[in-house]
């Protein structure tokens, strides 16, 4: 069993930064497809960017892309996700995921994850 918690969100201004922490027990990271979603209020979950088990190269949603960045830290058991340049539209809860046995093509698909954090709302003004 997986838990997940994650943190770092909070009422930021557009064009803040802000990085989110997904922090992992039950279960080493490492050899864990991690990923974060999203879902604003009255909108259906989204994708945001993932790192696969066995991959260093994260995948981003064009939405996040050039301005995100996603790593993680095995020896913290921990992902992490930065956005820059925050927009209104950015607002919502994160979610961080965890799946160890997803495939590649599925890695933007959340029904395919089995573990999920309760989230943390990021909300951005303008």
């Amino acid at each position: 069993q997986v838990q997940l918690v994650e943190s770092g969100g909070g009422l930021v201004q557009a064009g803040d930064s802000l990085t989110l922490s997904c922090a992992a027990t039950g279960r080493t990271i490492s050899g864990t497809t991690m990923a974060w979603f999203r879902q604003a209020p009255g909108m259906e979950r989204e994708f945001v960017a993932a790192l696969f088990r066995s991959g260093y190269r994260p995948y981003y949603a064009t939405a996040v892309k050039g301005r995100s960045t996603m790593s993680r830290d095995n020896a913290k058991n921990t992902v992490y996700l930065q956005i820059a340049s925050l927009k209104p539209e950015d607002t919502a809860v994160y979610y961080c995921a965890a799946d160890s046995s997803i495939i590649l093509s599925s890695l933007r698909l959340g029904d395919h994850y089995d573990y999920w954090g309760r989230g943390t709302q990021v909300t951005v003004s303008s």
